[in-house]
């Protein structure tokens, strides 16, 4: 979502999701439109996309209909990752039970599961909980002078038939600490392993995502989790092995005339802009960063050869742009974000999930198919 000064969603004029969390989200949205045209995806820089991909949204993936039978009817983010026995979780963020957002039984994070991973039937039966999607680690919502403390994952993944996920921890848009967990069983229990302070590395530490190399590496990619926020973009690597041990993680910079791992600090890759949520995936050979950008509001992808490929001479596809509620058609969507890569996914069939919220009543995680990305 784009905000405005005062903390307003500009694209409906509504309270911004920071607004709801700090007030405890007992109130009701009130539901503007966006002005008509949707806004140009260009941002003048010379590896900017000149036009969109082709999308097409598959379905709904949460909803009253959809996840209302397991206490989860109002979710989002939904990190989709393939379980070790076939399934596919989809690793929720805030999430409420009633009859709109902020209702009732506000839980972070949840995880919500398709018995089935093919691309073309993947359908929410399930949940970490049974009929309640339960929170899948200790997270009471706190008082924070007027706000409220919550867990966001950035990043769930596979490794060796181990999975992991990151949460960011503290008062949305503020994080105290992120922290690390693992599952042996399928996601039905978390183990917890280490955790980062909120201001290593003047804060580009906290919003982590992590593509699986075949190298025995996994490489990650970093921002400061506030959309507000001018932030670098930085890339460590750590062994596989190592993944719950912060001394592992190797920094990825610029020292000495040239770029190398183990520099004394890291160096941004990719300039400085506000990003949103992110998603970082090796795959057919290649890598694939996704990302909510913030100015102009888009959710983009870059395909490049190596994690450390120069991003700033990459070219940036545009899959999902902002619409009007209800007149959504194609890669049109109102109140966007997210953007997570549906495992599975191969460059001529490639799959999304993307959130959404715009009032009280439209806050959900759907799939889209994104075709034409080069």
């Amino acid at each position: 979502m784009t905000r405005s000064a005062d903390g307003n969603d500009e694209s409906t004029g509504g309270p911004s999701r920071r607004q709801l969390l700090k007030i405890g989200i007992g109130v009701a949205v009130g539901a503007g439109a966006i002005g008509p045209g949707a806004p140009s995806a260009v941002a003048n820089g010379p590896y900017d996309p000149t036009s969109p991909t082709i999308a097409t949204k598959v379905k709904n993936l949460s909803g009253p209909v959809e996840t209302g039978p397991l206490a989860s009817p109002w979710t989002d983010l939904g990190i989709p990752v393939r379980c070790p026995n076939g399934s596919m979780l989809f690793v929720c963020g805030d999430t409420f039970d009633g009859d709109q957002v902020g209702s009732a039984d506000w839980r972070a994070p949840v995880g919500l599961r398709s018995s089935s991973a093919d691309l073309n039937n993947l359908r929410i039966d399930g949940s970490v909980g049974g009929g309640h999607a339960n929170s899948l680690v200790d997270e009471p919502h706190n008082p924070v002078g007027d706000k409220f403390t919550t867990a966001i994952p950035s990043d769930v993944f596979v490794v060796d038939g181990v999975m992991y996920m990151h949460l960011m921890r503290g008062v949305i848009y503020d994080t105290h600490h992120t922290d690390f967990w693992r599952s042996t069983d399928n996601g039905e229990s978390w183990e917890y392993l280490c955790q980062w302070p909120g201001d290593l590395h003047g804060g580009q530490f906290q919003q982590k995502t992590y593509a699986v190399a075949d190298d025995g590496y996994c490489y990650v990619l970093s921002t400061v989790f506030n959309r507000d926020v001018q932030s670098g973009m930085l890339l460590h690597r750590v062994r596989k092995e190592s993944l719950g041990n912060p001394d592992a993680y190797e920094p990825w910079g610029f020292a000495d005339g040239g770029w190398r791992w183990n520099a004394p600090a890291p160096t941004t890759v990719f300039g400085t802009r506000k990003w949103g949520e992110m998603c970082f995936r090796a795959m057919d050979g290649k890598y694939v960063l996704t990302w909510l950008n913030m100015d102009p509001l888009s959710i983009r992808a870059m395909v490049f050869a190596l994690p450390t490929s120069d991003l700033t001479r990459t070219l940036e596809q545009t899959m999902i742009l902002p619409g009007a509620p209800g007149q959504e058609i194609g890669n049109l969507v109102a109140s966007p974000y997210g953007g997570f890569v549906i495992p599975g996914s191969t460059f001529g069939n490639f799959h999304i999930v993307v959130s959404q919220w715009y009032d009280p009543k439209n806050y959900r995680i759907m799939q889209y198919r994104i075709n034409m990305l080069s």
